[in-house]
């Protein structure tokens, strides 16, 4: 109810007015006042005082005079009221709309639930609707008086959320009461119930309450071992409820609730039957009850099945077949996966004892040594006391000694970058398994890098090698899950580049008739190549003759003198050495009429200093050139005059081979010219020394031309001698002088010279040949004789023959034209 003074205005309405003819301010409160000598006003209200919350609330302004027209203002306390949606003004009366001022002069009504909230799905839940007695409201609001007693009954409403519930077969009210049978997680939600009546109040609502609804405990019933078992085993089933606790179990099979026999016991929660029997077939279920809430939980039923037959696991091998000593081979006792978990018990050669229990189906056998190899059983048990199956059948394991793995090479461990590699891995094995190959490589930091993890082949090919491929290759066999021995390392060295080298066998200085062989070889490498032999940069079309690397000249000609090279060749596609460094051959005639002539007449000169050759011919000189071969290449001397040739300062460019040449090619008197840019040179004789002679060596230098007082003399890189006078004699020169020879003082070292010692024709052997032409001489004459006197007319036939029997001087062509043999060149 709108309490507090309301304010009309009178006016006469009339349009002259009469007195009182200004406003007057009529106050009252509730039950009306009257101002002395002013009309009096009263307030009624409709329905009476109290009212409540959402009743339509109807004023009165009723004004005792005699005057009309009065117009009406209406107060609330202090506050003028406008007209609204709820406030509304005809004439002499206001209306208010859903009184809300006093609301708390309305009944309250709250909702209790029972069980309390939370209630577990299948509860059955009470809510009741408690709307506040006329006692407790007057009490409660302070009310002197009490317009009426509350004499007719409440009807409830009960609403879900904004949703007011009808009775079904879950949903019923009784009265005040709300009752859901076998509660579901639908159920969940804001309940809240209405109250009407026919008297004032006729209305109460209360607040919303919430109720929660959780799934009851779920319980299960689980069975040690797995379905199905088999006759005479012990079996456990459990009842497993996983939340609240003092739950008391029952079990039933099928329909029937079971009872603690000899065969079957409850030890809280779990179900024990002893000696398990086709009859025991059925489907096992429990429930669980306790005190508190919740109190009850029901399991669904476990299917179990009993089988009379003794179950026989299977027993494998993996690999199969041989087991190779080294490895492990995994033997597995299968049982069917329908019979649940075992574990297995082992046996070798014997059956009892076993040898090793497993929990799992698999036994991992290491094969050390033949012995153990066997007669291997299985049986599988599960359970307490342990329930055994039947023995598997024997399995017998087969143990073979592992082969090694071998790697080779091809071409060689000591390659050079960009040739083509390949390793093998070969296995000795009896048997007709293909293996599969895995290769390791050790590299410089001795860590294995796994390059090639797995190859289908035997062969490792590296098409172009290059550094980052040295190391140590090992390799493994593999046959399923077995391993070979691994191969003992092979260690690729890798070089950067390949050259061949080339050296004499005896000696580069010989006389025609004799023999001499070239050798060529690779440094550090001796496998698999292939030589190709080169004389004054001309290919000798008969040089590729294997392997070996000789190129033999027998007998030697004149016409092999000159500049040698070879270069290697190995692998497909071939990879090519470098050319080798150049050897040159000196062949002379046994009595050359041409010869080089050398001013001043020794091997080594200096740089700067002037040199002339020429060819003396003891017939002709005419026709003959000064030819020489460098390192870079065959010329003619750049100054020639004549026969003759002039250097007026030499350079280490000149250092070479000079010879005679003539017009048709032949070759003379090749020597060795070596141009030293140093401060000593090594004094000796350009021509070769003849056996039974003295050497003389001497030992110059630069400044002075003249030996040097005190120099050590070297033969082949040993010191021979150590002479003060700078000069080193050897008389009696034989075959065994031979070699290279070096001078060494305070101001420096020579180059090498090689001096050659040529066997002399002794007198002795010329005198026994002139002996022999003269009898031979005066046995033809006396023989001409007598023919002469039987055949006179053929004298002069006879003197012919005489003459002809002389040697012919050019006797040499014959060998000069000799073919080559096999170890022989031309």
């Amino acid at each position: 109810m709108a309490v507090g003074v309301i304010r009309p205005w009178l006016t006469s309405g009339l349009q002259r007015r009469e007195r009182p003819s200004s406003l007057t301010k009529l106050s009252f409160i509730s039950t009306g006042s009257q101002v002395p000598d002013l009309p009096t006003s009263t307030v009624t209200v409709t329905p009476d005082s109290p009212v409540f919350t959402g009743e339509t609330v109807k004023l009165k302004c009723v004004i005792n005079s005699d005057h009309s027209d009065w117009r009406y203002e209406w107060y609330k306390d202090s506050v003028i009221l406008q007209t609204s949606e709820r406030y509304t003004v005809n004439r002499d009366t206001l209306t208010i709309r859903g009184a809300t001022e006093s609301d708390q002069n309305s009944p309250t009504s709250t909702v209790t639930v029972t069980p309390d909230s939370p209630v577990f799905t299948g509860e059955t839940v009470n809510l009741k609707c408690v709307i506040e007695t006329h006692r407790d409201w007057i009490r409660r609001t302070d009310q002197t008086r009490s317009p009426h007693y509350w004499s007719e009954p409440w009807r409830y409403e009960w609403y879900k959320g904004s949703v007011i519930l009808q009775t079904s077969e879950r949903y019923t009210v009784n009265r005040d009461t709300l009752t859901i049978r076998g509660a579901t997680e639908s159920d969940q939600g804001q309940y809240w119930c209405k109250g009407q009546r026919d008297g004032r109040p006729n209305s109460s609502t209360s607040s919303s309450l919430p109720l929660s609804v959780k799934d009851s405990p779920t319980s299960t019933v689980t069975v040690t071992p797995d379905s199905p078992v088999f006759t005479g085993e012990t079996v456990n089933l459990k009842c497993v409820i996983k939340s609240h606790s003092n739950w008391r179990s029952e079990w039933y099979k099928d329909s029937v609730i079971l009872q603690t026999s000899e065969r079957y016991t409850v030890n809280t929660d779990t179900l024990t039957i002893r000696g398990a029997t086709e009859s025991d077939q059925g489907q096992y279920w429990c429930k669980g009850q306790r005190d508190g809430r919740p109190n009850s939980s029901t399991s669904s039923s476990l299917s179990l099945s009993v089988k009379d037959l003794k179950p026989k696991p299977e027993l494998t091998l993996d690999p199969a077949g041989a087991a190779l000593t080294g490895n492990t081979v995994t033997l597995t006792c299968r049982m069917d996966p329908s019979t649940g978990n075992w574990d297995s018990y082992w046996y070798k050669h014997t059956l009892n004892p076993e040898t090793e229990k497993k929990k799992t189906n698999s036994y991992s056998l290491k094969i050390d040594s033949v012995s153990d190899g066997g007669q291997y059983w299985c049986r599988a048990g599960r359970g307490k006391p342990v329930y055994y199956t039947q023995y598997s059948d024997a399995l017998w394991v087969n143990v073979t000694v592992f082969p090694k793995a071998v790697v080779t090479v091809r071409p060689d461990e000591r390659v050079f970058r960009g040739e083509t590699v390949t390793l093998r891995c070969d296995i000795k094995w009896g048997g007709d398994t293909e293996w599969t190959y895995r290769w390791e490589i050790e590299g410089t930091n001795n860590q294995y890098k796994n390059t090639v993890n797995r190859t289908s082949t035997q062969e490792l090919n590296i098409s172009s090698v290059d550094l980052s491929h040295r190391g140590k290759y090992t390799c493994t066999g593999q046959i399923h899950t077995q391993s070979s021995q691994r191969s003992d390392a092979v260690t690729l060295t890798v070089s950067a580049e390949a050259q061949a080298s080339v050296r004499v066998s005896p000696q580069p200085w010989l006389t025609e008739g004799e023999s001499v062989t070239l050798i060529c070889e690779v440094s550090g490498s001796s496998k698999g190549w292939t030589f190709s032999w080169f004389r004054d940069h001309d290919h000798l079309s008969d040089s590729s003759r294997g392997a070996g690397g000789s190129y033999t000249l027998s007998p030697a000609a004149l016409r092999h003198t000159g500049v040698y090279t070879c270069r290697a060749e190995r692998g497909r596609p071939a990879y090519y050495t470098h050319n080798s460094s150049s050897q040159t051959l000196w062949i002379t005639g046994v009595s050359a009429s041409v010869s080089l002539v050398i001013n001043p007449s020794r091997s080594q000169h200096f740089s700067s200093d002037s040199l002339s050759l020429s060819c003396e011919d003891q017939s002709n000189s005419a026709g003959w050139t000064v030819r020489r071969y460098t390192d870079k290449d065959t010329q003619t001397c750049a100054k020639q005059t004549g026969s003759g040739c002039v250097m007026d300062s030499l350079s280490t460019s000149d250092t070479g081979v000079y010879w005679c040449e003539s017009e048709s090619g032949e070759k003379r008197h090749p020597r060795n010219i070596t141009v030293h840019d140093g401060e000593v040179i090594l004094e000796s004789s350009v021509d070769p020394v003849i056996e039974g002679e003295t050497l003389t060596l001497h030992c110059l230098h630069r400044s002075t031309n003249s030996p040097i007082l005190s120099a050590d003399f070297y033969k082949d890189g040993s010191l021979i001698q150590n002479q003060t006078t700078g000069e080193m004699n050897i008389t009696t020169v034989s075959k065994s002088h031979e070699g290279f020879y070096y001078c060494k003082t305070e101001r420096g070292q020579s180059l090498h010279s090689w001096i050659s010692v040529r066997v002399s024709t002794a007198p002795s052997s010329l005198l026994v040949i002139g002996v022999s032409v003269g009898l031979s001489v005066c046995l033809l004459f006396f023989i001409s004789l007598v023919l002469l006197w039987r055949h006179k007319h053929k004298k002069d036939q006879h003197c012919n023959i005489q003459q002809t029997s002389v040697p012919n001087p050019s006797g040499e062509s014959q060998a000069l034209n000799s073919p080559l043999q096999s170890g022989q060149t031309q």
